[in-house]
């Protein structure tokens, strides 16, 4: 029997002990009379917010711009103290657990869309209150601050994914137009950028900047959802694993990099599309906002095109929420912040200045 494990192996069992984790946690946390799931939704005072809040960002972007509207905030409440702590993306998962399991967690905290449910049943957040309008945001952002039916947060950033690439390298590959709209084309395309590396385009290494390891499902699950397929069911309760759908997206996912088409080491992907080291890079929104302020000398060389489809359009809508800790000193004034930070001009002023989108709004509401 071979021991070696493939590349299209390796993901599956990465995101295998992803799930499993996530699922093992919601089994963690304290013993309450309410429980997960069960909570009453959280109360926010009348008047100002008063004492000090205590409040986890993460990324160091995104502090600073919560740092200025925690300024603004305070102007608007002078007896408050915003203080905002920057967590690294990398080890804000561990921070939180740990945090939690502890009972020792600041006020508030970006939270991960894709972490609320786990930490949620650890039973680390308070239930939002009720002045929060689920009708007010987009069902399906919303729907990422619930556990167990219950909300624990407020969205405050959307994203999905796209394609990034270099229109000035792709030309010299013979590319004019947009990369192509289907799997099976598109890896051609790259192929045929791939050809360029070291010739046409001198730093060119690679293809694509394919992300590999670390969140890699994120970027592969939307192939299975293209086929119609999905990796669990909710009619049965279980995990869909070994579906053909599941195995020809990861198939799919694998043969980029297993054809030389992209980097298989860690690295800035972000950073080597800048350089020219790759010419097509697969993310999220605030990517684009990252070049335009601190690339400039790419301007009208890079260009973005929907995620290519298979037998339908999908893709995965990520992002990041709000929470206030069960373990929280001041919860009254961390939601009153939350109200704050969540309001039209705020978020706006948000997404300017680190790239990200806001939660769109339900189609045919309007935020009060």
């Amino acid at each position: 029997m071979r021991t070696t494990t493939s590349p299209t192996a390796r993901t599956l069992q990465a995101l295998c002990v992803t799930v499993t984790a996530a699922l093992l946690a919601t089994g963690c946390g304290r013993d309450t009379d309410s429980g997960p799931g069960k909570d009453a939704p959280a109360e926010i005072s009348g008047g100002k917010a008063k004492g000090k809040v205590v409040m986890w960002s993460m990324g160091e972007e995104d502090t600073n711009t919560l740092k200025d509207l925690a300024k603004k905030f305070e102007r608007e409440n002078p007896d408050v103290d915003v203080q905002i702590t920057a967590v690294p993306w990398s080890s804000a998962h561990d921070k939180l657990t740990t945090a939690i399991a502890g009972g020792n967690t600041p006020d508030v905290s970006l939270i991960g869309s894709t972490w609320m449910a786990e930490l949620a049943g650890m039973n680390g957040f308070q239930a939002t209150p009720k002045s929060f309008k689920a009708s007010s945001f987009y069902p399906g952002q919303w729907d990422t601050t619930k556990y167990k039916d219950t909300a624990y947060g407020v969205p405050f950033s959307a994203d999905t994914q796209v394609v990034y690439y270099r229109a000035d390298l792709a030309e010299k590959a013979g590319i004019k137009d947009a990369l192509a709209g289907d799997w099976d084309g598109y890896r051609k395309d790259l192929k045929a950028l791939q050809a360029t590396a070291g010739k046409q385009n001198a730093k060119l290494s690679r293809a694509s900047g394919l992300t590999i390891g670390f969140n890699s499902w994120i970027f592969w699950l939307p192939l299975v959802w293209q086929q119609g397929g999905d990796i669990y069911d909710a009619k049965t309760g279980k995990f869909t694993f070994d579906s053909p759908a599941v195995a020809k997206a990861l198939k799919y996912y694998a043969s980029i990099p297993k054809r030389g088409l992209a980097l298989t080491n860690r690295t800035d992907n972000v950073q080597a599309f800048q350089d020219g080291v790759v010419a097509v890079h697969q993310d999220r929104p605030w990517v684009g906002g990252k070049l335009r302020k601190d690339a400039k000398a790419l301007d009208g060389k890079w260009k973005t095109m929907p995620m290519p489809s298979g037998k339908q359009s999908a893709g995965f809508a990520g992002g990041s929420d709000l929470a206030v800790f069960k373990d929280a000193d001041n919860p009254d004034a961390a939601w009153k912040f939350v109200k704050f930070l969540t309001e039209p001009a705020n978020l706006a002023a948000y997404a300017k200045d680190t790239g990200a989108l806001p939660p769109p709004p339900k189609r045919g509401t309007r935020r009060s």
